[in-house]
């Protein structure tokens, strides 16, 4: 099914919520120097909320029926008691959020696309914040190809570089770069172009952003900056970040997905956000 995105024009709400000297939730740990990720783009504040789990934080779509990004504080020890956690859970919908702004299972049965977590429930240290990880705000559709595969990696890579250094700051979301948007299910969940990581390691001063297509058959990746980020997808991960920082390339510790950085910036979007 394709679908138009619709015009997005209601964001005060939003801008609340996340404006400097707005009142401190506890999820601003989260960011770096308590500070989440700020939209740049206003039209995607349109039936956000702000979803405040244990170890991780959403910003929900109502429109698209997806997060908007999803951001988490990885430490070493964190991810110590993830490993020991036996991974399981069961996807849901969150049920916090309104009738009609959130996902159903049954919008996944025969989609063709995986429930991608964007927060992965890997990352998650207990199973209490793993079910939380499970629910269907944290979940975009994600081709099987990417999502079993380069995906997979790039998480296992970042969980890996926050044992090696401490810890890592990390926001997580869909790219949407397309006039006409292919959607899934009942309550049209609109499937990204692509989906995005970014990381912050406050130990070697470094950050930036992983890109993959999110197609159906052979998936390809890139390193952007943060910059690029900004300006192409309109969601800053890092605001607390200075402005040198955010012209930077991170390398994460992949062992089979090929670091391709994307130079090709400064006029026009990459072709790896569409």
């Amino acid at each position: 099914m394709k679908v138009r995105l619709p015009s997005l024009l209601a964001f005060a709400m939003l801008m609340m919520v996340l404006a400097p000297g707005a009142r401190a939730t506890p999820c601003d740990s989260m960011g770096p120097n308590g500070r989440l990720p700020a939209l740049t783009n206003e039209k995607l504040s349109a039936q956000a909320r702000l979803l405040c789990n244990t170890a991780f934080v959403v910003l929900h779509s109502g429109i698209a029926h997806e997060p908007v990004w999803s951001a988490e504080h990885l430490t070493a020890a964190g991810i110590r008691s993830a490993e020991s956690t036996p991974r399981r859970g069961e996807f849901q919908p969150d049920d916090r959020l309104p009738p009609g702004e959130g996902a159903q299972l049954a919008d996944y049965v025969r989609s063709g696309y995986d429930r991608g977590h964007m927060t992965p429930s890997g990352d998650m240290p207990d199973e209490a914040t793993q079910a939380e990880s499970f629910r269907l705000s944290n979940v975009v559709p994600q081709s099987a190809a990417l999502n079993r595969g380069k995906w997979e990696e790039i998480e296992s890579a970042v969980r890996r570089l926050a044992e090696r250094d401490g810890e890592v700051y990390v926001v997580t979301g869909p790219a949407f770069r397309a006039r006409r948007l292919s959607s899934i299910g009942r309550d049209r969940v609109l499937v990204p172009t692509s989906t995005w990581k970014a990381i912050y390691d406050p130990r070697q001063r470094t950050a930036g952003v992983y890109v993959c297509h999110n197609t159906l058959r052979t998936p390809t990746c890139a390193r952007v900056t943060i910059a690029v980020l900004i300006r192409t997808v309109g969601v800053d991960p890092f605001p607390a970040l200075p402005e040198a920082l955010k012209q930077t390339y991170i390398t994460l510790p992949l062992r089979t997905v090929r670091h391709t950085t994307s130079r090709r910036h400064k006029h026009r979007a990459h072709s790896y956000w569409r």
